[in-house]
């Protein structure tokens, strides 16, 4: 979340910025700061309170010292009062601490300048594209097809065990899943990450703390006999592992990776672009994260996005990046980047990563600290990206790679899968 200071200092250029999400901000923003200034002078009358309670309690020790018992009782009447209004006190202090911190969890990230303004993903600005469009034979089909004709992903037999996107992987499909999996992390920790395995079910503070919620409450599967989530991401309990630390300027940065499969709710979706891998309630996904120095954050952001387009070159699938425009960024987000492989047989792009900048506001929530050099406590910046969302990529390799024989698999994975060819 924001800081208060942070509004404070640069109220209009906050309410212009949150503009780019096509976002009125100025109630919210004027709200937090009335809120905030009525927190402050609660505070201010709060410790008086308590200090003036504090110095007659002092004195009163010394009347009865002194034998002036009379004197010392009608004091300590007037101590009574100041207990219940410091009692009082409290209570409002709470209430608007409270309050504050409900307005501050549901305003969203400011976007960096950088970010295009827009409405929707077809204001998202393209920033880079490589590989070639593969010429497909005649009669080359979806993935979904594919998937069927080779027996390699059985989506009636998931929606028997469970319902609609829970595919069951067969065979090839599998090996060919595992193969990713272990290509993304070995990529990711040659590249320097440290791979950590972290639980599948996170608890609400967690969710809070890297902004899932409440802003997606309604896409999470919540386990409420134990009000615990399953994660939509392993940035989620990833992230938590620093919450509420204070590291110190030479922990900074740190880089890790993991793998996890991940659930989301996405109700409501239909159509021919949600079929077979497009979208899911359970997938697998290999994700990079870093916290970093505020000073680095962005060569940290670029670094990744350079890591990430490695990747798809090795793959050799068509791909493009898009610079996501303030209507179609993430809530927690001050930056994205979106990878989109292309779906030849689909004639329509496939988001397979997403690579982040949150600056301070996810390490706000969580109190992520670090101690600079001058000895005084800073707030970390947080950055993660996919690294990758397998779905997609499984889908774009069976559709650009398919030949009339088969499907071809990329060279780099046929280590990891032991074999060439789907067929």
């Amino acid at each position: 979340m924001l800081q208060v200071t942070f509004i404070r200092d640069n109220k209009a250029d906050i309410i212009a910025r949150l503009a780019k999400r096509n976002i009125d901000a100025t109630e919210m923003i004027n709200d937090a700061i009335a809120l905030d200034e009525d927190r402050r002078t609660l505070q201010t009358k709060l410790d008086n309170t308590k200090a003036e309670s504090n110095t007659i309690s002092k004195e009163i020790g010394n009347l009865f010292k002194s034998g002036e018992a009379q004197k010392a009782n009608i004091l300590k009447e007037k101590t009574k009062t100041l207990k219940e209004t410091t009692k009082q006190l409290e209570q409002e202090l709470n209430d608007k601490v409270n309050a504050l911190a409900e307005l501050l969890y549901i305003i969203p990230n400011v976007p960096n300048t950088s970010v295009p303004s827009g409405n929707t993903e077809d204001d998202n600005e393209e920033t880079y594209r490589e590989g070639d469009i593969p010429q497909l034979h005649d009669g080359a089909l979806p993935h979904w097809e594919l998937a069927k004709k080779y027996d390699i992903i059985d989506f009636e037999l998931g929606n028997k065990i469970t319902g609609a996107g829970f595919p069951v992987y067969k065979g090839k499909g599998a090996r060919l899943q595992r193969a990713l999996i272990t290509y993304f992390l070995d990529k990711n920790t040659e590249a320097g990450y440290t791979e950590y395995q972290v639980p599948h079910l996170v608890n609400e503070a967690s969710g809070f703390g890297t902004g899932q919620l409440p802003d997606k409450e309604g896409q999470m599967y919540h386990v409420t006999a134990d009000n615990l989530y399953l994660i939509p991401t392993a940035e989620v309990p990833a992230t938590n592992i620093f919450r509420d630390t204070l590291l110190n300027e030479s922990d900074l940065p740190i880089s890790i990776t993991g793998y996890t499969p991940c659930f989301r709710r996405e109700a409501g979706s239909y159509g021919a672009h949600v079929r077979g891998l497009n979208r899911l309630h359970q997938f697998d996904k290999v994700e990079i994260l870093r916290v970093e120095h505020p000073n680095n954050s962005y060569n940290a952001l670029d670094s990744m996005v350079e890591h990430v387009k490695g990747i798809l070159k090795e793959l050799k699938l068509p791909y493009r990046i898009l610079r996501l425009c303030g209507g179609d960024l993430g809530f927690t987000s001050a930056l994205t980047y979106d990878f989109e492989v292309f779906s030849t047989a689909q004639d329509h792009w496939l988001e397979i990563s997403s690579v982040s900048n949150f600056e301070t506001f996810q390490a706000n929530r969580l109190k992520l600290r670090f101690k600079n050099s001058d000895g005084k406590n800073e707030l970390c910046h947080t950055l993660n990206g996919s690294s990758l969302a397998l779905p997609r990529v499984v889908a774009g390799i069976l559709e650009n790679y398919q030949t009339e024989n088969g499907i071809k698999v990329p060279e780099v994975l046929i280590p990891y899968t032991g074999f060439d060819m789907i067929s």
